[in-house]
């Protein structure tokens, strides 16, 4: 694993652990590139908050107003769906990936090896949730103010879909041209249907279940808005305090980002989801963090930021397990991020 800290005056620590492959006995490097999973979910709403700032979009906008006829079916009902629950994860849709990875043969090394070069799209990711009915439908009356929460890759990928439609160009464009150009994040990407990561970087290893040993899972391929950037601790700390400090939103609608929604099970008591970020007391006596995190096969990206941006941290761990392990290894990374801004 790696990790990184940077402050308001430039000022940065970083750390690592671990070999980049259990074939030799080379250090992970630092400056590595790696998965950063659902931290995408944050680039993604950054983008599509600076189109309501221009007046493109609005945070009232119906997914059936931008995409008709496309979220119906068992239930759901795109007409009850804003851009607020879905940037807000109260859309009640169901989570995509958890119909696509629900037969535990789906998480089989065979399964990974057969399907890590093969990309789902949109369509097909929005399939499979609605093949599914919706936790809940937002209020019909006022749908922007739901405040059940439950998190869904699904609302991301809508986002992205509506971004594009809005736009006219993909969400990837989008985000080179509003996030990552304009930070000068040089080693910032979105890698389509590639599935490789840049060099330099660790082999990625996940333990299915039911299997001991570590499975290479650097290869995968998700394209899509909810998932797929690839980044380094360097970029990612810039990224977020860029975002807090302002420099990415106007007051308003950083303040919307901000305005969270009791979400306990995204990372415990006090935890509240905002805009594409969470905020947690992660530093006792009422004291926080904001943060998302994401998961990829075998790679895992935790940061957290000052809520002024004075200072972030980041940190990526290249291997997974789908089992108990993981929670111990995950309270882990957190502590250190904590550990590192709290302080």
């Amino acid at each position: 694993m790696l990790a990184e800290t940077e402050d308001a005056g430039g000022n940065r620590d970083r750390a690592r652990a671990g070999v980049a492959d259990l074939g030799d006995d080379r250090p992970v490097p630092h400056g590595s590139y790696y998965r950063v999973g659902s931290d995408t979910k944050t680039f993604t709403a950054v983008v599509a908050l600076q189109l309501v700032a221009e007046g493109t979009l609005g945070l009232g906008d119906t997914v059936e107003e931008w995409l008709p006829g496309l979220v119906t079916g068992n239930g759901n009902d795109g007409s009850r769906i804003t851009l607020t629950n879905l940037l807000r994860q109260t859309s009640g849709l169901a989570n995509y990936t958890d119909v696509q990875f629900g037969d535990p043969e789906d998480l089989t090394p065979e399964a990974y090896r057969e399907g890590r070069f093969t990309a789902t799209s949109d369509e097909e990711a929005l399939a499979l949730a609605l093949s599914r009915p919706p936790r809940w439908l937002p209020d019909r009356n006022d749908p922007a103010g739901e405040t059940r929460w439950g998190y869904s890759n699904t609302n991301y990928v809508l986002a992205g879909m509506i971004i594009e439609r809005a736009t006219g160009t993909t969400w990837e464009q989008q985000v080179h041209e509003r996030v990552i150009e304009p930070l000068g994040l040089d080693h910032t990407l979105t890698p389509g249907t590639s599935a490789y990561v840049p060099r330099p970087t660790a082999t990625a290893y996940l333990r299915f279940p039911g299997h001991e040993e570590l499975t290479d899972t650097t290869l995968s391929v998700s394209p899509e808005a909810d998932g797929a950037i690839i980044s380094t601790a360097t970029d990612m700390n810039t990224f977020l305090r860029a975002l807090m400090d302002g420099t990415l939103l106007e007051p308003e609608q950083l303040a919307a980002m901000k305005s969270t929604v009791p979400a306990e099970d995204f990372y415990g008591p006090g935890t509240g989801y905002g805009m594409g970020i969470a905020w947690a007391p992660r530093c006792g006596d009422g004291e926080g963090l904001w943060f998302h995190g994401g998961t990829s096969f075998g790679t895992i990206s935790e940061a957290g930021v000052t809520g002024d941006g004075g200072a972030a941290a980041s940190a990526a761990v290249f291997t997974m397990s789908l089992d108990d392990r993981q929670a111990e290894q995950n309270d882990a990374t957190r502590a250190l991020i904590d550990h590192a801004l709290c302080d």
